[in-house]
């Protein structure tokens, strides 16, 4: 179980009590971590579900990036401009995992909305080395989320995470810290309110 800042004991915690918005977890979806969670791995991230069904979840967070670049950890990319390399999340931390928008790049995984997870590196690795756009058209990350079946679920019911839908324009051009701000204040005014509320509650 999460941590949180507040206790069953502390007064005046109410207003900022995380209602659920109901929605069921889907491949496609987003999660939206409530404000005050402070596990370090996910605090006021935004995780983009890959996959979802009864033998677990997977996930790519959107908003937290590296202080690599992708040219750290692909030797072919060495002469390349640096890329932006992202924190996708705590499992399988040695593995480089790519959000794409390319068709037809063999045994490339579709996530919905014209979107692709992983697929032929080899070639991606063209596709960069060729000098295409990168920008709205592939994303990095190194390491990816993970939950065993029914582990999601019982997160959202400890109301952990909201769900959400953000379109492809969001997922693969995603603005950094601002981008949990944005889909927090898209659920309603309510959650617009926990979107300003600081981080640190003994700040405000």
């Amino acid at each position: 179980m999460y941590a949180k800042i507040r206790t069953s004991m502390e007064k005046g915690w109410d207003i900022f009590d995380v209602e659920p918005n109901f929605l069921s977890p889907a491949k496609g979806n987003v999660l939206v971590s409530e404000p005050f969670l402070r596990d370090i791995n996910f605090a006021r991230t935004v995780v983009f579900l890959v996959e979802h069904g009864e033998s677990g979840s997977v996930g790519i967070i959107l908003n937290k990036l590296s202080p690599w670049h992708v040219n750290d950890v692909v030797r072919e990319f060495k002469y390349v401009d640096d890329i932006p390399l992202y924190s996708g999340g705590p499992v399988s931390t040695d593995t480089l995992f790519y959000l794409h928008v390319l068709p037809g790049i063999k045994g490339a995984l579709p996530v919905g909305d014209g979107m692709y997870l992983n697929g032929d590196f080899a070639a991606i690795k063209r596709y960069v080395l060729q000098g295409n756009p990168l920008d709205g058209k592939i994303r990095f990350f190194i390491g990816c989320s993970g939950w065993d079946s029914h582990q999601l679920q019982q997160e959202i019911d400890e109301k952990v995470w909201l769900i959400s839908h953000i379109g492809k324009a969001q997922v693969m051009n995603a603005p950094g810290n601002d981008l949990w701000k944005m889909v927090l204040a898209g659920l309603g005014q309510r959650y617009a309110h926990w979107a300003r509320f600081p981080e640190d509650p003994s700040l405000n």
